[in-house]
C-alpha cells in the first residue's frame, strides 16, 4: 500500500511525517525512513532505520526502485518504508517520472505487508489523477 503526504512548502508535511513515524515505530514494526541529508535524524525514534541518499549515488526513479527493492530483499520484516522529499531522494522533479515510479512501487508492494509512505510538496490538484488516490 501507497500513502502520499501533499502540501505545500510549509503546510506541515514534515511534521506529519515525523507524528506517523514515531507512532508506527514500535518494538512489532520495522521501519524505514529515506531521506536527502541528516534533518529528520534527531526527532525520531531511535529504532528508526534512517538512510541519507547523500551517501549513495542513486539518481532517478528507477535507481531509486532499485535501491527499495534491495532494503526490501534485505529487511524481511519490513513493515513501512517513509520517503521524505520524494523529489530531492529521487533527484528528479518530474511528475510524469514520480507517477510512473509510484505504480512500479504500488504493484511490487500489493502482495506485501509493507506501506510506503511519500512526502510530495506541490498541490494535491498538480497530481496525476491516478496518483491523487493515494493522497
Amino acid at each position: 500500500m501507497i500513502k502520499i503526504i501533499a502540501g505545500e512548502k510549509g503546510t506541515g508535511k514534515t511534521a506529519r511525517l515525523v507524528d506517523d513515524i514515531n507512532t508506527v515505530a514500535t518494538q512489532d514494526n520495522n521501519v524505514v525512513c529515506i531521506e536527502r541529508g541528516n534533518r529528520l535524524d534527531q526527532l525520531l525514534k531511535p529504532n528508526v532505520r534512517l538512510v541519507n541518499m547523500k551517501e549513495y549515488p542513486i539518481s532517478g526513479y528507477d535507481q531509486l526502485f532499485a535501491f527499495i527493492l534491495g532494503i526490501c530483499s534485505k529487511d524481511y520484516d519490513l513493515t513501512h518504508i517513509y520517503i521524505d522529499s520524494i523529489y530531492k531522494v529521487a533527484d528528479n522533479s518530474s511528475i510524469e517520472d514520480m507517477a510512473s515510479f509510484t505504480e512500479k512501487l504500488d504493484a511490487f508492494l500489493k502482495d506485501s505487508a509493507i506501506t510506503a509512505t511519500l512526502v510530495w510538496s506541490g498541490k494535491t490538484e498538480d497530481l496525476p489523477e491516478n496518483i491523487k488516490a493515494f493522497c
